[in-house]
């Protein structure tokens, strides 16, 4: 049986190293590209992508910019940011970030190496509160022994692309990073929206072993569409324009960038980008629907998220597409296209 159990794993771990290599996974640019910080600054829906300096992934802080990403916080300040809400900075204005992959109780960081360049520790030494901070401030020691400064239990960062005080370049950021709020909770997120797989440092509890305060009251606890599960499946849609399309379970048309590249492996939509469009999350063979199985494959994009990818390529989903069946995303920049059952990229203008 132990043999047999062996064998399973092998060969599972063969698959997916296959999977991985088919779809460019040797290539080290993906990796590289993480302790870069995706350029770019804010946009709004319908524009696609920025192009900041020339690409994605390009450029960081430099001089005293850069030093100013690994200085003591000193006084900690709560401002108003524009579309957010409240959020937390340093003392000299930079916003404070955290990590869904992260914990609270206990605090630990799991941000270490590449994830660390692009997204540095807070020291944990010489930082204090101010009013209007609910907060309370802690430290973690982390991999390398440095102490960390944690905000509700949560290990805070800055981010290397948000140049000046008041940038929130970080904000929703792979679908893991977010601005602290005044009470140590995500920034922006509706209902007080907490951790990735509840980890908020209460575990879905009060901290005085109730249920949290939105469950008690009866109502449901909403989540930024960012954050929200990853909607299951990938079907075909016969749209009457495209003909036939891919959508995920809830109707949404995938898309794809021609300045990501399929192999070598490239993303080339990060940061602000993803504010427009969003990295479809993968779907479990099972629930495929209509497009031959050996071309949905999972990726890792620089940030260490998973992203579903069709052929290779990655695919995202349009915040233009108020409706299951839009497409208003097709031909954008004429850099973004719909996917068809094969898997190939639709060329039909939207109209």
């Amino acid at each position: 049986m132990n043999k047999l159990r062996h064998a399973s794993l092998a060969g599972a771990a063969i698959t997916v190293m296959m999977l991985t290599a088919a779809c460019g996974g040797g290539e080290k640019a993906a990796e590289d590209d993480y302790g870069k910080a995706p350029a770019g600054s804010s946009s709004k829906i319908g524009d696609g992508y920025t192009s900041g300096s020339g690409g994605y992934g390009s450029g960081g802080a430099s001089g005293s910019a850069a030093a100013d990403k690994n200085a003591p916080a000193k006084q900690l300040a709560v401002r108003e940011a524009p579309g957010i809400g409240p959020v937390v900075a340093d003392g000299k204005g930079l916003t404070l970030y955290r990590f869904d992959k992260d914990t609270a109780k206990p605090p630990a960081s799991r941000c270490d190496g590449d994830c660390a360049k692009a997204w540095p520790p807070v020291p944990a030494d010489d930082a204090s509160a101010t009013a209007g901070l609910d907060a309370e401030l802690g430290e973690v020691k982390r991999a390398d022994g440095t102490m960390q400064l944690t905000l509700a239990g949560w290990p805070v960062y800055r981010y290397a692309k948000d140049a000046a005080p008041g940038d929130t370049k970080g904000q929703g950021v792979g679908g893991t990073w977010s601005a602290f709020a005044p009470d140590g909770k995500k920034a922006g997120a509706a209902g007080g929206d907490e951790g990735q797989d509840g980890k908020d440092g209460k575990d879905g509890k009060d901290g005085k072993g109730g249920q949290k305060e939105e469950e008690q009251e009866g109502g449901k606890e909403k989540q930024p569409e960012e954050e929200k599960p990853a909607a299951d499946g990938v079907l075909v849609k016969d749209n009457p324009t495209l003909g036939k399309i891919l959508v995920d379970g809830q109707g949404r048309t995938l898309y794809r960038f021609n300045k990501d590249s399929a192999w070598p492996m490239k993303f080339a939509c990060n940061d602000a980008c993803l504010d427009t469009w969003k990295p479809a999350k993968p779907v479990e063979k099972s629930a495929v629907r209509g497009v031959p199985e050996k071309l949905i494959t999972t990726v890792t994009r620089p940030d260490g998220t998973k992203q579903l990818a069709v052929d290779c390529w990655p695919v995202y989903w349009f915040t233009g597409d108020k409706k299951a069946g839009d497409i208003t995303g097709q031909g954008k920049q004429g850099l973004w296209f719909a996917v068809d059952d094969q898997g190939k990229k639709v060329t039909t203008p939207a109209s």
